[in-house]
């Protein structure tokens, strides 16, 4: 029995990972918004979305009294080992890093492996692109003090 449960869950991880690799780069990055309302209310925290697309946050998070603007974004692509992930927006063509001004913590999903990561935006301001290493059995890497800290939204 436990053969079939196996084998039925690697049937079932391989259509899902290439439906994912199908999806275009918007509908993931739609999908892990979904993923961090779910994850988050789960955890016991408030969420709002914003109305439109204009702030540069995509969530509010609401907890013990403080509130939170939380930007989520994901990868699914693992390169060199690191899974590269945008901390910035785009005007005029023209890569803009994230600043305290306008977000407080950004929320990685990296999808293949399921994991979160909840970053200040003063451990990574002022880079664009961040290097996430959710494999690496001894957490080493700049970010990894990171990986499922929900804690510090509370």
């Amino acid at each position: 029995m436990a053969k079939t449960n196996a084998a039925r869950r690697r049937a079932f991880e391989k259509k899902r990972a290439a439906l994912r690799d199908r999806l275009d780069p918007k509908k993931r990055g739609e999908l892990s918004e979904l993923a961090f309302l779910y994850k988050a209310a789960s955890l016991g925290f408030a969420v709002a979305k914003p109305y439109g697309d204009s702030d540069r946050f995509d969530f509010i998070v609401h907890s013990h009294g403080r509130f939170w603007r939380v930007q989520v974004r994901s990868s699914s692509s693992l390169q060199y080992g690191a899974y590269q992930v945008s901390a910035h927006t785009k005007s005029n063509g023209h890569a803009i890093p994230y600043t305290a001004d306008e977000i407080d913590f950004l929320v990685v999903h990296i999808v293949p492996e399921d994991v979160w990561y909840v970053i200040p935006v003063r451990a990574f301001t002022p880079h664009k692109t961040l290097q996430l290493f959710p494999q690496r059995s001894n957490r080493a890497g700049r970010y990894e003090k990171y990986r499922e800290a929900w804690c510090l939204l509370e």
